[in-house]
C-alpha cells in the first residue's frame, strides 16, 4: 500500500493513500485508535485556540480529539450527530456533503444541546478540514444555538483549506496527484 509520511504534533506517521478519482488521491488521516497523536494534537491545538466554553464537533472521526481537548481543558463537548436520536428534544439538522463520503448526509443537534451552547463561546473541532463542507454544516448548526463561534480548528488542513485564514490547524495535508 502506498503511504504518505508526515509528522503530526511531533508524532511521525505513515498515512495510507487512497484515490478519490482518476486524477487525485488523499492521504487518509484516521484518529481512531491513535492515542498518541490524539493526545499530542489536543494539547497542541489547545495552545493555539482562543478561550472557549464548549467544543462542538461533527460525528465521528473527530470525537476522540474533541473528547481529549475537553478532558485537557476541563470544558464540555457536544457532538453533531449523523442522525436524529430518540433522546433528542426537537432535533434540527443541516445537509452536508463531505469529500470522503459518497452520499449527502445530515448533521443533527437536539434542543438540549442547543441550550447548552446558548450564550456560550463555541470552539468547532474537526480532525481534517478539506473542502469545508462539514465545517460549514457545523457552523450552520452553531448559528441556531445562540452561541458565538470563537474559532474553528483541526489537526490537518487538506488541499486549499491550508490557505484559509479562518481556521486553526497543526499541519497542511496536500491532495496528491495520481501518476
Amino acid at each position: 500500500m502506498k503511504t504518505y509520511e508526515m509528522t503530526i504534533a511531533g508524532c511521525r506517521r505513515q498515512l495510507p493513500v487512497f484515490p478519490i478519482n482518476e486524477k487525485c488521491s488523499i492521504a487518509a488521516f484516521i484518529l481512531f485508535g491513535d492515542v498518541e497523536v490524539t493526545i499530542a494534537s489536543a494539547k497542541a491545538l489547545l495552545e493555539k485556540v482562543p478561550d472557549f466554553d464548549v467544543l462542538l464537533t461533527p460525528e465521528a472521526k473527530s470525537i476522540p480529539l474533541a473528547y481529549e481537548m475537553a478532558r485537557q481543558s476541563g470544558k464540555s463537548y457536544i457532538v453533531a450527530r449523523k442522525g436524529p436520536k430518540l433522546y433528542m428534544d426537537h432535533p434540527f439538522s443541516v445537509d452536508v456533503h463531505s469529500i470522503t463520503t459518497a452520499k449527502e448526509q445530515k448533521l443533527f443537534l437536539g434542543q438540549n444541546e442547543a441550550d447548552q451552547m446558548q450564550g456560550k463561546r463555541i470552539l468547532v473541532v474537526d480532525d481534517v478540514i478539506s473542502t469545508g463542507a462539514s465545517l460549514d454544516a457545523v457552523l450552520e448548526l452553531a448559528r441556531h444555538t445562540g452561541g458565538e463561534v470563537v474559532a474553528c480548528c483541526a489537526v490537518l488542513a487538506e488541499g486549499d483549506a491550508a490557505k484559509r485564514e479562518d481556521i486553526i490547524f497543526l499541519e497542511p495535508l496536500p491532495l496528491l496527484q495520481n501518476e
